[in-house]
């Protein structure tokens, strides 16, 4: 391109902070407001260090909008106080999404506590929580996200592994209280995920979508292995017309950890991502304007 006009992301895309882990929040508002990008997925962690209304302030100053926070969730607890606590810190988190401008919470649902194996009974405990929180998140204004996680993280992190659990889970409850998060890395391996695709269309389910590449061997286990759009062995494209069918419309959240990309320039390594996300999951040529000069957004 020329005389300075740059390519404009996918008004949809949006980076989740976890893939730029190595930008502050300032430097991540700062390198998408002058990439073009328009949302950015929030994590808890760096926004309670940064307060979360001066990181609201944050990312609305620099033309942002805020697609997801993660996360809440870890619900398995069968413990009564370890419940309390679970409970009282995801209605922490609720507040703090509203309070960034999220209608969406992504939840973990939580692994087996130590020494239980009843991964049902496990689930259960998980929609006794929704009970508890739906409601209370609606009267936020935010939805709850449950995410299935790969299988491999069952015993840790998720006793939900397939979209088909999720989605058992969530319809119990209203549509505008619980949805399900629908992502590439954990949901690529199932071939029954088609269905449950426009299953979740049809009952207005799907509250977030992600992205991110399966690669093989992981290079940095399966926590930390995923892997940069289209590296690996995910049809990025056909979870995207899928999900688009099904009726999301929503943004459209690369969430990528990878230590290799930790340690590499950031402004570079969202140049790669918008290219990559152009090439393998909408494969629209990109058009281009003249750069806009970035807000001040360093600024608490």
């Amino acid at each position: 391109m020329s005389g300075g006009a740059r390519a404009l992301p996918d008004p949809r895309f949006s980076l989740n902070q976890r893939t730029l882990r190595q930008w502050t929040l300032p430097e991540l508002a700062a390198g998408c407001a002058a990439a073009g990008v328009r949302h950015v997925g929030l994590w808890r962690g760096p926004v309670r260090e940064y307060g979360p209304a001066a990181a609201a302030r944050l990312v609305r100053g620099a033309g942002l909008a805020v697609s997801s926070l993660c996360r809440g969730g870890f619900l398995t607890a069968a413990d009564p106080e370890r419940r309390r606590a679970a409970l009282a810190d995801n209605r922490a988190a609720v507040a703090e999404a509203a309070e960034l401008g999220t209608r969406t919470l992504v939840l973990v649902p939580g692994g087996l506590p130590e020494g239980d194996r009843d991964l049902a009974a496990a689930r259960e405990r998980v929609a006794d929580a929704l009970a508890e929180l739906g409601p209370y998140a609606a009267g936020y204004g935010v939805r709850l996200a449950v995410e299935p996680l790969h299988p491999m993280y069952a015993s840790d992190r998720s006793v939900v592994s397939t979209l088909r659990q999720a989605l058992d889970l969530a319809e119990r409850f209203p549509a505008g209280q619980v949805g399900v998060v629908v992502d590439t890395y954990h949901l690529w391996w199932d071939d029954t995920v088609a269905g449950q695709l426009v299953r979740a269309g049809e009952g207005g389910r799907i509250a977030a979508f992600q992205l991110a590449d399966w690669v093989t061997p992981l290079p940095e286990g399966v926590l930390l292995g995923r892997g940069q759009l289209g590296d690996g062995c995910v049809d990025l494209r056909w979870f995207r017309e899928r999900v688009d069918a099904a009726g999301y419309r929503g943004p459209v959240e690369t969430e990528i950890f990878s230590p290799a990309l930790w340690a590499r320039d950031g402004a570079e390594v969202l140049a790669e991502v918008l290219d990559r996300y152009r090439r393998y999951v909408t494969g629209i040529p990109a058009v281009s304007e003249p750069p806009p000069i970035p807000p001040s957004v360093t600024e608490r």
